[in-house]
């Protein structure tokens, strides 16, 4: 008789991985959901919460660079859809890294994004002339878990994913697809004048994951250097190996 063995993947949820979708979907739902609609002005808390680059240039409202991501639109898609890429993708990198790291790129990605973003406005507003996009909010979690997407798309570059659910390939290529797609996006838009997606934000998730990525590896690498251990920087690659770990925290192999 022959035996048959079906093999399951299960996403797990992480505990950090949790308590993030726990605070987003709490505030969309309390504050977005119950309170603009029958205690404040719609948009009240889109407007001081999150990132408009006029506000925080002007009137230094600096909190927004970090708040901007735990609000999202009326909108259930835009909630949902990244709340499940915060899982699929963060649960996977929580149990690779652990909990204190994950944390610890997820908001680095998600400020970090907010901070290209302005920057990107406020000099297309200074050389280039008005934009909508220095008076309009930006929300969402979306730059970070394009900075989970980068990561997930180095620790699991082999994995087959399906592009638009149809075709097949491996993660590393999926990643720079997406990549490419808001590249192009954003040049053919104006600072975010012709779309409600901020094109910057997302880019700037990408961009900020990797180079956090690269400085820590280089600097945990020279660490181990000076803690005795060999430290060869020759060939430098942002590679985890990940599939042999038995302890916590990110490690890095040339």
């Amino acid at each position: 008789m022959r035996n048959q063995m079906n093999i399951q993947i299960v996403v797990p949820l992480t505990p950090i991985v949790k308590k993030l979708i726990m605070i987003n979907v709490g505030i969309w739902f309390f504050l977005t959901i119950i309170a603009e609609q029958f205690i404040v002005p719609s948009g009240f808390f889109s407007k001081y919460f999150g990132l408009v680059p006029g506000m925080v240039v002007e009137k230094f409202f600096v909190w927004q660079i970090s708040t901007y991501m735990f609000l999202h639109a009326a909108s259930i898609s835009h909630i949902l859809f990244n709340m499940l890429l915060l899982w699929w993708l963060g649960s996977e990198l929580e149990q690779r890294w652990g909990s204190r790291f994950f944390l610890l790129y997820y908001v680095v990605c998600g400020v970090g994004s907010g901070i290209i973003y302005l920057i990107g406005v406020t000099f297309y507003q200074l050389v280039m002339g008005p934009t909508l996009a220095w008076a309009s909010p930006v929300v969402g979690a979306s730059g970070a878990i394009f900075g989970l997407l980068l990561a997930y798309g180095i620790i699991f570059g082999d994995r087959i994913v399906y592009f638009f659910m149809l075709f097949p390939m491996p993660a590393k290529y999926f990643v720079m697809i997406l990549g490419g797609i808001e590249f192009i996006t954003l040049l053919n838009s104006k600072a975010g004048s012709d779309s409600n997606v901020a094109t910057l934000c997302h880019l700037g998730g990408i961009i900020v994951g990797y180079l956090f990525l690269y400085f820590w590896t280089r600097w945990s690498i020279g660490r181990r250097g000076k803690e005795g251990r060999p430290a060869n920087r020759r060939g430098l690659k942002l590679v985890v190996n990940n599939e042999t770990l038995e302890d916590k925290g990110p490690k890095f192999w040339n």
